[in-house]
């Protein structure tokens, strides 16, 4: 790159880059399945990518899918030396490759959220002692009071999270204070059990890390704080304050806020890299670590979001992240501090039933074609003719309901629609059910709002349509294979610009962008706003229907 040829901002990505030559930042991710990296360079465009999967390339550890599964079916647990000896693969990859790390400015990383990792009495000792000459798995082999952690997979955690909202004053209570009410996966309550069930091993841990703090502890050659966006997956941390919750702290384990540490703005440079790999591998002394975040708030990064966009991912289970300025936490969905803007959050919604659901209704109505899905979507009219339905085949968590429930024009409950009306009932319903609950957690459509849709369903341009319609917003296209990882790299080049004293939106600018997919047709606008409340006898609770033709 010929830097006479940019224009030089102070904080961008090039600049940067400008001022030391040719520069990358590093994004790793420590999923549930696999280690990923990707080299990111000044234009923002990724050059190198590799990754290690856990029961491919480490099948001494026996997981599958990268995790063990336990007898009771509610315990899921990884072995925290398969996380290591991962990475001093992929570095050896890296190396061999002809990888020039002497050219990385700064990496951030992103690992699964709400796994913890323990690390046992005089860990960081060893930590800051590695001897280059040897992998990291050698070294730290002693260095865990437990060698399997608890991961978001698990569930056997549902008294600790009854003692918790008890300790506090109930769900609602909770949820307000941290976010979102007790989850059986989230940190909190996998620490009480470990305390309740092993409090040998609780008592010899120095330190509790997530999986993206120890990642990050790994390169800095000591213990690395938890960033405030994967602390807010913990059921622990305070989201508008900002600090762990003593009360909450008091329920789950003594001692707990030394061994935690205190949290830290996600864009934060926690240190320099361990001379370790300074002489291990090449990277140079000066180069920093951005602290790590969760693998749900680096996608966000990753996909750029800005406030009031929203992120919908149509796959198995449909996602959407929500970037928020004012938060409303609830008892459905998840509020987490904001990784790229200290001063705002962004929400969580989990669907079950999504493109399965679509998929059976496909199989149903339209002959197991998506052609004809999609000529069904074409013939019908926007609003259905006011009929609708929500689809549930599977228990719904957002909210907790199963079965089909169809309404009319009349807001009456039937058997059947038509096949095209059943279509495009199921489509125009799970989007309506979408923005609900979206806007139940404080977010609200704005003039400049896009939505960034991806996964399979985002491959049909009808389908896309009617979410444009459903939100009265643009939808664009987006290639997010990597997206934990590229917004790693992006929160990298951030965290050196300067953090929170420099937008994010300014340092990703030169970022490729999305492709316009849909805009709301003019009659989307002309919907009406008025909230009609139906109950179905069949769930036996209340739907909301905000938009209704007029």
């Amino acid at each position: 790159m010929d830097a006479r040829t940019h224009r030089r901002a102070a904080g961008t990505p090039r600049a940067l880059a400008e001022r030391a030559g040719r520069r990358c930042c590093l994004g790793w991710d420590f999923s549930t399945q696999q280690v990923k990296v990707v080299a990111v360079d000044a234009e923002l465009n990724i050059f190198y990518e590799d990754s290690v999967h856990f029961d491919r390339d480490l099948p001494e550890f026996g997981t599958q899918g990268g995790v063990h599964v336990h007898k009771d079916r509610l315990t899921v647990t990884s072995p925290v030396l398969m996380w290591v000896q991962a990475l001093d693969l992929i570095l050896g990859k890296m190396k061999s490759s002809g990888f020039d790390f002497s050219q990385v400015l700064a990496l951030s990383g992103a690992g699964q959220q709400h796994g913890s990792v323990y690390w046992k009495t005089g860990a960081s000792l060893a930590l800051s002692s590695l001897s280059p000459a040897l992998p990291l798995h050698q070294q730290l082999q002693s260095c865990f009071s437990i060698s399997d952690c608890p991961i978001w997979m698990d569930s056997s955690t549902t008294a600790q999270c009854h003692q918790l909202e008890a300790a506090v004053g109930g769900a609602q209570a909770l949820s307000c204070l941290t976010g979102s009410r007790a989850y059986e996966r989230f940190t909190g309550n996998q620490i009480a059990k470990l305390f309740q069930k092993n409090p040998e091993a609780y008592s010899h841990s120095e330190r509790i890390s997530l999986v993206s703090s120890f990642a990050a502890s790994l390169f800095l050659g000591g213990y690395s704080p938890i960033d405030y966006s994967d602390g807010s997956g913990m059921n622990l941390l305070q989201i508008q304050e900002k600090v762990w919750s003593q009360a909450c702290l008091d329920v789950c384990a003594p001692h707990l806020e030394e061994k935690l540490g205190s949290p830290v703005p996600s864009c934060s440079v926690v240190g320099a890299i361990s001379s370790y790999y300074v002489q291990r591998y090449g990277f140079p002394p000066g180069c920093k670590v951005v602290a790590f975040t969760g693998d749900n708030p680096a996608s966000l990064a990753g996909m750029r979001l800005e406030e009031g966009d929203i992120a919908v991912s149509l796959g198995t289970s449909d996602t959407l992240f929500l970037w928020l300025q004012k938060p409303m936490p609830a008892l459905e969905g998840h509020i987490f501090c904001n990784p790229v803007d200290a001063q705002h959050y962004m929400a969580l919604l989990c669907f079950k039933n999504g493109s399965l659901m679509r998929e059976k209704i496909r199989d149903e109505s339209a002959s197991c074609s998506w052609n004809k899905f999609s000529k069904a979507l074409q013939s019908t009219a926007m609003g259905n003719n006011g009929n609708l339905g929500f689809y549930f085949d599977v228990m719904e968590i957002t909210p907790e309901i199963i079965g089909r429930h169809r309404f009319n024009a009349e807001n009456m409950e039937v058997s059947a629609f038509p096949g095209d009306v059943e279509i495009r009932a199921l489509i125009e319903g799970q989007f309506m059910a979408k923005r609900i609950h979206a806007e139940g957690l404080g977010y609200r459509v704005m003039p400049k709002t896009k939505i960034l849709a991806t996964g399979g369903a985002s491959h049909n341009k009808d389908i896309l349509q009617v979410l444009a319609d459903v939100f009265g917003a643009p939808v664009y296209v987006i290639d997010t294979t990597s997206s934990a990882c590229v917004g790693s790299a992006y929160r990298a080049f951030h965290g050196l610009a300067g953090g929170t004293g420099v937008a994010f939106s300014e340092v990703v600018k030169s970022a490729p962008q999305p492709s316009l997919a849909a805009t709301p047709n003019p009659g989307a606008s002309q919907w009406d706003r008025g909230t009609s409340i139906l109950t179905s006898p069949a769930a036996g609770m209340p739907f909301c229907f905000p938009w209704r033709i007029s």
